[in-house]
């Protein structure tokens, strides 16, 4: 029977895909479970939802979230035998194709607006503030001279507009208002 703790991370540390030991505050460690954080509310979002289109959508950003999480899970020094999948420029563009499919329905946007306008729509900017700490983390990575593929940093940018606007539309197709940020004077 397969169990699924193993009890070798009882004293703080875990091991990279590759077998190199680090401790689980190691800012690969943070960039990856950041992500998986950002994956379980994308999967809140589309139960919420209950669109089959947005659903789908959804299932596919999981997918290229549990790439990238492999990816920043695995030692880049080490050579591994497994073979991983992928980010490509097409995921990129695929977000921009589908921003751009979504905007098309939304009403202008003339002032800041606060999260809100219903839960799925509330959630979808919870995980937007997760991807935008996600790609802080992998940007830290990326400064403390870890390897981290440029590609990551830039889905993650192009993934947090997205769920914005991903955020608005859900609030459209449910007739919930936009509420505005209107500053104290």
């Amino acid at each position: 029977m397969f169990k699924i703790y193993t009890k070798t991370g009882d004293k703080g540390g875990t091991s990279l895909i590759g077998g190199v030991r680090v401790p689980k505050s190691h800012v690969r460690i943070e960039s990856y479970g950041t992500v998986d954080e950002l994956n379980s509310y994308l999967g809140m979002v589309s139960d919420m939802c209950q669109h089959e289109q947005i659903g789908f959508a959804l299932r596919e950003i999981q997918d290229r979230l549990f790439t990238i999480g492999s990816a920043l899970a695995t030692n880049p020094d080490k050579e591994i035998k497994m073979k991983l999948p992928g980010l490509h420029e097409e995921d990129v563009l695929w977000l921009e194709q589908h921003m751009d499919e979504m905007n098309e329905a939304l009403p202008e946007m003339r002032s800041f607006i606060l999260p809100g306008g219903n839960l799925a729509s509330s959630t979808c900017h919870v995980a937007r503030c997760v991807c935008r700490r996600a790609e802080r983390i992998c940007v830290s990575m990326q400064e403390q001279n870890e390897f981290i593929q440029p590609l990551i940093i830039q889905y993650l940018n192009r993934l947090s507009d997205y769920l914005f606007v991903l955020a608005r539309y859900i609030s459209h197709i449910n007739n919930a208002p936009e509420i505005p940020w209107r500053p104290r004077i």
